[in-house]
């Protein structure tokens, strides 16, 4: 069975797509290109992708759209990698984009040694999580919910499997292994990432936003993870670990 990532690209602009797919495939990775939101959904069912190139400025139904219908797929097809590709100037886009799930961003213009690494680094998370072993299995148990790292898993108080995106799964086990320690935005992009934040990067917001919801955490008054002004984000509760 061939391993080789096999990564699904999505833009509308024709020289962009093709060159952005002949330089993927040039380093090692199975490429296939779409130019609308239809023709992704038709070569969808066709494979099993391991990651999903972006744009969010689309004719039609936008990258948006896109991203909202990926993760509403069932199973593991719903937790596919998402790297956007987004205009300098759509902050707002990306950051509904990050609330969707989306993995990670990239500006246009972009660099695309620079978007390799990106996407690199997002198939490595990826990988970790899903192989067999990989890791230590452990557990977390905190303010009555469960995180079970081997299943990739969180466990209500109710004992309801809380599904999770990539990037919520990882922010979550950065903070239970590290409770009540003040985690700065830049270190959790540095952990998240390995890249320092922009001085508008709401990446980190975001998905503490989001996450916050997932545990039903009041995002005005939190007791689980709280803001800490100036400083960054605190898991301020007792973690056991087993």
């Amino acid at each position: 069975m061939d391993s080789t990532p096999h990564i699904l690209v999505l833009d509308d602009d024709r020289e962009i797509r093709e060159l952005l797919g002949a330089f993927l495939e040039r380093q090692g990775l199975r490429v296939t290109l779409a130019r609308d939101a239809r023709e992704l959904r038709k070569l969808w069912p066709l494979a099993a992708y391991s990651l999903v190139v972006l744009d969010l400025m689309l004719p039609g139904e936008s990258g948006l759209d896109v991203a909202r219908w990926l993760r509403a797929q069932d199973g593991p097809q719903g937790q596919v990698p998402i790297v956007m590709l987004t205009a300098m100037g759509e902050e707002t886009d990306r950051i509904v984009g990050l609330e969707l799930g989306a993995d990670d961003y990239m500006a246009k213009p972009f660099n695309p040694r620079e978007l390799l690494a990106r996407i690199r680094a997002v198939l490595r998370r990826a990988e970790g999580r899903a192989a067999p072993g990989a890791g230590p299995d452990k557990t977390f148990r905190f303010a009555g919910w469960v995180l079970e790292t081997a299943r990739r898993r969180l466990l209500s108080p109710e004992g309801v499997d809380i599904p999770l995106t990539g990037g919520e799964f990882d922010l979550l086990t950065i903070l239970v292994e590290r409770p009540n320690r003040v985690l700065t935005r830049d270190m959790l992009m540095d952990l998240l990432h390995n890249r320092q934040p922009g001085p508008f990067d709401r990446a980190i917001d975001v998905a503490v936003s989001r996450l916050r919801r997932k545990l039903e955490d009041d995002g005005r008054n939190p007791s689980v993870i709280k803001t800490v002004r100036g400083g960054g984000y605190v898991l301020s509760t007792t973690v056991e670990r087993a």
